[in-house]
């Protein structure tokens, strides 16, 4: 599937509003999110991110209820460019839903946080599969269908095992203001992007993007 749509003038207003799922090979907490630039060990930026969508639109197409996901990776900071995104829907998401992410996602409509990410990455396909989330806030578990999974857990007191609860708060974040933080490791491959990492960053989040123009 093609993930590039003609926009229309109906679809330039736009909002989604939900929990993200996000894994990525930084160390837990993402330096990321302080300097700007990845602590992995080869400086690249590579994630798994799923987006459960519980309020949405985009111009008169409804978006409520529809999950999706992205296998990105970046050579270096995700500022410098250079990346690859293959992107997932559920299999019960119609096209009319996939041409409105299609153009929320690469930017095209405008709007935070999309606007600025659409920029970093050149769409490397989109496939269908059933996506599910099961657990209890930051022990959760991803699996996607033919693609992999990812498994998340609460940080603990290396002292004492207790589980540790360490939030970043970004006022002024694009993507989200509030992460809650704990250790995950992820594996998935579809459409030549493969992604294998254990013990990286793994943040939970509530997203409320928009743009009205």
């Amino acid at each position: 599937m093609t993930l590039t749509q003609p926009a229309t003038e109906q679809q330039t207003t736009w909002r989604l509003k939900g929990v993200g799922y996000e894994f990525c090979n930084c160390d837990p907490g993402c330096t990321c999110n302080f300097s700007g630039f990845p602590s992995s060990s080869d400086g690249s930026c590579q994630a798994l991110v799923v987006n459960e969508i519980h309020e949405g639109r985009c111009g008169d197409v409804d978006l409520s209820g529809v999950t999706a996901a992205a296998l990105i990776k970046w050579p270096k900071a995700i500022h410098d460019g250079g990346g690859t995104a293959v992107f997932v829907a559920a299999p019960e998401t119609t096209e009319e839903q996939i041409g409105a992410l299609a153009q929320i996602f690469t930017g095209q409509l405008g709007g935070n946080p999309w606007v600025i990410l659409g920029t970093t990455f050149e769409p490397g396909g989109l496939i269908k599969a059933p996506i599910s989330v099961k657990g209890d806030g930051l022990d959760a578990t991803v699996e996607i269908e033919g693609v992999g999974r990812a498994v998340g857990s609460v940080l603990r007191n290396p002292v004492t095992n207790e589980p540790h609860e360490a939030h970043i708060v970004l006022p002024t974040g694009f993507i989200w203001k509030d992460g809650n933080c704990g250790v995950g490791s992820f594996e998935a491959e579809a459409e030549g992007l493969s992604l294998t990492f254990e013990d990286s960053n793994w943040i939970l989040y509530e997203f409320d993007w928009a743009h009205d123009r």
